[in-house]
């Protein structure tokens, strides 16, 4: 599925249309249900249980992922037809640290169980920042790795079709692999939160890994249908702020308290589901005109 949808679906160079790119997202979505049935009939029910929530938690991080990635798509006006590319290789790369990561935090903890607390603190203090800072803000000025390269290869001031390098007297970089730079260290700064907050829900890195993959793969198509619609949800942030500090509490109390999956999934479905009602119940003021 990730070559068709990479090598085939990629084919054309213009952005999906909103109806194009709702389909494909139900199709992931249905994808997704589809190996947690398989898992049902595989490993059990509780491997199945873990697997839905954990792929419901990164879905609804991956949403307000996807509003900072609009974000930086017009800070730096990248033009709609080269989006895609740039969500395109994002994922590509997102599948790959992940990938380490997830090791990486699974190994931690099977070794070091005191690393859980820490995991949780992390996880906790990411939910109150959120929650008090409000929806985030894009500053691609202050990325270190940005200004680090900067140092070493010139930057060209404007975009030269789909490509991320040209050369003329030397090798330029263009706009385009500045902003492919910003989404990949960005994507590093989600997976601080949401790889702990379903490392609270299991450690077999099986299932954490697939939950993860199931909802960046996803990512693309969901970008593309629901771009025009982000703006409303403007109380998500609340939501997921709140998502990361129940789940950043169920694992400081793992050692002292079991808390079943089933309800760590109904409180992060009743979370989402209240946040996304109170958005369309009560919309964002418009802005007074200057």
């Amino acid at each position: 599925m990730l070559v068709l949808d990479l090598a085939v679906m990629n084919r054309r160079p213009e952005a999906p249309k909103f109806r194009q790119a709702l389909a494909l997202s139900a199709v992931w979505i249905a994808l997704a249900a589809s190996f947690g049935v398989l898992e049902f009939f595989w490993h059990g029910r509780a491997q199945a249980l873990q697997f839905v929530t954990g792929y419901v938690i990164e879905l609804s991080l991956s949403v307000d992922n996807l509003f900072v990635f609009l974000l930086i798509f017009r800070y730096f006006k990248v033009p709609s037809e080269h989006e895609r590319k740039i969500l395109f290789w994002g994922i590509l790369g997102a599948l790959v640290m992940r990938g380490v990561f997830i090791a990486a935090g699974v190994g931690l903890i099977q070794r070091f169980e005191w690393i859980t607390y820490i995991f949780g603190a992390v996880l906790v203090f990411s939910g109150a920042k959120l929650f008090f800072q409000g929806e985030a803000q894009v500053d691609p000025d202050n990325n270190l790795i940005l200004k680090v390269f900067r140092k070493f290869v010139p930057v060209t001031n404007e975009y030269a079709g789909s490509k991320f390098f040209i050369r003329r007297e030397t090798l330029y970089a263009t706009p385009l692999f500045v902003v492919l730079l910003i989404v990949e260290t960005t994507d590093i700064l989600f997976a601080v939160d949401s790889i702990p907050a379903v490392l609270a829900v299991t450690l077999n890195a099986f299932i954490v890994y697939t939950s993860n993959v199931f909802a960046i793969l996803g990512l693309r198509s969901m970008y593309f249908a629901m771009a025009g619609m982000l703006d409303r949800f403007h109380y998500l942030h609340y939501g997921l702020s709140i998502i990361l500090i129940i789940v950043g509490l169920k694992m400081l109390a793992s050692h002292f308290l079991t808390i079943p999956t089933e309800w760590t999934l109904g409180a992060v479905l009743l979370v989402l589901a209240a946040s996304v009602v109170a958005s369309i119940r009560r919309p964002r003021q418009a802005q007074p005109s200057s």
